[in-house]
């Protein structure tokens, strides 16, 4: 009888304590951005604008960086993307990507034209940007090193 009951408060217990529902109404969205065919490259942190950026590119870019060029490689292909980041809700003292801000991409044709283009949530944030500074600032990122 004691197993009978020991069994059945057991269960009581386990369906109770699981939920499916996400009761975190924060108004926090997370997006998860997919680099398609482009790899990780590099990633930098402004703690002044509480954001976050990740460098993805193709392998043309990858040399580019790589040789500490002042000018993207013909074929050269690259996203910053940058998101806000905030507190981790199931994590004391941790950060977690949250709203998408924007996704820079510079493109280098065959000739050796490069095009900058940006697609943000925040038009302010558009109208500070000069392609050639952008450029710049792409090529100022150093690849993280892999073992």
């Amino acid at each position: 009888m004691k197993s009978i009951l020991l069994i059945l408060l057991a269960s009581c217990i386990s369906l109770v304590s699981c939920s499916k529902e996400n009761n975190n109404d924060n108004g926090l969205v997370r997006v998860v951005f997919d680099p398609g065919n482009l790899k990780f490259i590099s990633t930098s942190l402004n703690p002044r604008k509480e954001t976050m950026s990740a460098l993805y590119g193709n392998q043309e870019a990858l040399k580019s960086l790589s040789t500490q060029d002042t000018k993207p490689q013909n074929g050269s292909i690259m996203k910053l993307v940058t998101w806000r980041y905030h507190d981790n809700p199931q994590y004391f003292g941790g950060k977690i990507t949250g709203e998408l801000v924007s996704v820079e991409t510079i493109l280098a044709d065959n000739e050796g034209n490069i095009s900058y283009d940006i697609k943000n949530n925040e038009a302010a944030e558009s109208k500070q940007h000069r392609p050639e500074e952008r450029v710049q600032y792409f090529m100022s990122y150093q690849p993280v090193k892999r073992p």
